[in-house]
């Protein structure tokens, strides 16, 4: 997920097929980034070998690191490293002298590498630490069927270099293998190619052959079963989840055939989905091969499933053309959101797709009030050197960025603009680019091309939102707000005629609830559509946010509420209601809440709300 400064390359002269070798891959000039130690324009690693053994007891990682590195005649080559203990370092197979450098809170430590002019290998033997971020280890009560420990990784932005030593910019590609011992009874999967069954000796081997950036190398292990979909796509869960996930995510074929009739070949293989406990961070990470996901999205119904058209769509907007600097997450998320958007309207409609992108408006109006006293933070092209990546991880990279898309699609004609993004990700394939690389190329191929002017630089270098913005409109959600009002108006409501609703018309009347809405009326809304015990997060987590910002106690909410947050650790949504407590000036309440919950959330989650709360151990 982010961040700084210009490309000195053109992304055209990063064309790069898995085939071509190393050395041509790496023929290219970096830039200098503020969230990276490493120095690639002298020695730039290529391949990783990964062999490592994980703990359980300890809650460690150990083993080694193997590079192929380009080495332009260098004296050092320098890799990030956090909270490892680095054990020793070997160049072309003999012992080398290394340091690690002074502590950053954020960064971690430079890890500087003697070697020779021509080294082409180094090895790291290291291990973690308990204060490793990446990884999250789960006893086998914080899982579904309790009868065995997790673990799984989460590296985005920049934590890949808190469990493995390594250049952690997303500039730098990389192809890797790994060898991973785990306990027998359990199974390791990583993003890469992955087995479907358990090994008799927990001994598991991987390989990555397209360049992927270190951000994207994840890792889980646990008490995982397969159930294959289709012959490419197929889904890992605990064996008590296993039939409900392979239901919700059965039209997962569907949407990679929908998603290389947009704009070409899927180029990853396998796209396979793995759901894990409910204290992963995210609604879902794009690791390729193997999107991580969010239990949260289980339904029941396949109503939240554009997460994995999300997570789908980054295998050509992340993963195939990556962000060169976290500056930048902009071309990650917001070319992700309109691919989401056009793969959702292929397989269920334009309504539907609509409606996801109104909610998406809505929360774009809720950060740009958020973000008002710091404008600059609401340009897609962010300056955040000396700033957690994580700052620019929110609605603007996201929906502003969908925006801008969709305003441009609309402006010169979707045959044109599909025409467009096809050949962008062709011609941009397994490389990186930035921001001016991508307008130069948008002014070049398309706007210059179809004689078209447009406000480019207003959307992309400006704050807020610029007037020729797309309008987007939902009869669905009209019918919505009509009903709402009319309960507001009446206190009468007719049920008989909401039966129908999807979920994301139940979310959008919930998320319109007015400010003036009375403890009588919420009394009466949740007895009839019993919002309190809804079995669906993201209506549970609207409505939770409702409770806290009116004071409304009814039907046990308030507990419901703290079992929400003690078991789930989306981000998102923890941070919303944790927001809402504060808001309410219920701070207090929150903490007494937070202590609880806080042994469940990945340090990701943690982070977040310790900031927010002002909480500290």
């Amino acid at each position: 997920m982010k961040k700084t400064g210009i490309l000195l390359f053109s992304a055209l002269l990063m064309l790069s097929n898995c085939a071509q070798p190393k050395e041509e891959q790496t023929m290219q000039n970096y830039v200098e980034e503020p969230h990276s130690y490493a120095e690639p324009n002298k020695a730039v690693i290529t391949h990783l070998d990964l062999d490592i053994n994980v703990n359980f007891d300890s809650k460690i990682i150990s083993g080694t690191a193997t590079y192929d590195i380009t080495n332009r005649g260098a004296s050092e080559i320098v890799l990030d490293s956090k909270y490892l203990d680095i054990k020793s370092v070997e160049a072309d197979g003999k012992t080398t002298s290394f340091e690690l450098g002074a502590m950053d809170a954020m960064l971690g430590q430079p890890l500087k590498i003697n070697i020779d002019k021509d080294t082409k290998k180094i090895v790291v033997t290291y291990n973690t630490t308990d204060k490793t971020e990446a990884l999250q280890w789960l006893n086998a009560q914080q899982t579904a069927d309790k009868n065995h420990p997790f673990l799984f990784t989460q590296g985005q932005a920049i934590l890949t270099r808190t469990w493995i030593p390594i250049q952690d910019s997303p500039q730098i590609r990389i192809t890797y293998d790994a060898t991973v011992k785990v306990p027998s009874e359990l199974m390791a999967v990583m993003s890469a190619e992955n087995p479907k069954v358990k090994t008799t000796d927990g001994v598991y081997h991987f390989k990555m052959k397209q360049p992927i950036s270190p951000y994207l190398i994840a890792l889980a292990v646990g008490d995982i079963e397969y159930r294959s979909i289709s012959d490419r796509t197929g889904v890992y869960a605990e064996k008590s989840m296993i039939d409900k996930v392979h239901n919700e995510f059965s039209d997962m074929e569907k949407m990679v055939a929908a998603a290389e009739n947009l704009y070409g070949d899927y180029d990853w293989d396998q796209f396979d989905v793995i759901v894990l406990p409910p204290s992963f961070p995210f609604g879902g990470m794009e690791n390729p091969r193997l999107t991580f996901a969010t239990p949260t999205v289980i339904a029941g119904d396949k109503s939240l499933t554009s997460l994995v058209a999300h997570e789908l769509a980054h295998s050509w907007s992340g993963n195939l053309v990556t962000n060169a600097t976290w500056n930048d997450f902009w071309l990650n998320e917001g070319f992700t959101v309109y691919f989401e958007m056009r793969i959702m309207e292929a397989l269920y409609g334009k309504e539907r797709a609509n409606m996801l992108a109104l909610i998406g408006r809505q929360d774009l109006d809720e950060e740009l009030e958020s973000l008002k006293d710091t404008p600059n933070d609401t340009k897609l092209k962010l300056n955040l050197k000396g700033r957690n990546p994580d700052d620019g991880m929110n609605s603007i990279a996201y929906d502003k960025g969908y925006l801008f898309l969709r305003t441009l699609e609309e402006t010169v004609g979707r045959e044109k603009m599909d025409a467009f993004l096809k050949s962008y990700f062709k011609k941009n394939a397994f490389s990186t680019t930035n921001t001016e690389d991508f307008v130069s190329y948008l002014n070049k191929n398309l706007l210059e091309k179809n004689n078209v002017s447009f406000n480019t630089d207003e959307w992309i270098y400006q704050p807020g939102v610029p007037d020729n913005q797309a309008i987007i409109k939902s009869d669905a959600f009209s019918t919505v707000e009509e009903t709402l009002k009319t309960f507001m108006d009446t206190n009468a409501i007719d049920v008989a005629s909401i039966t129908d609703w999807t979920p994301q018309e139940w979310v959008h009347f919930v998320r319109n609830i007015p400010e003036d809405i009375t403890i009588e009326q919420m009394q009466t809304l949740d007895d009839i559509f019993k919002f309190t015990n809804t079995t669906n997060s993201y209506i549970a987590m609207v409505w939770f946010e409702k409770a806290i910002n009116h004071n409304y106690h009814g039907n046990n909410v308030d507990s419901k509420i703290e079992e929400f947050l003690t078991t789930v650790g989306r981000r998102w949504y923890v941070e919303t209601l944790f927001k809402a407590y504060k808001k309410s000036n219920r701070v207090d309440e929150a903490l007494v809440i937070y202590k609880k919950a806080r042994p469940n959330y990945h340090s990701v989650t943690a982070s977040t709300i310790d900031d927010l709360l002002g909480y500290k151990e």
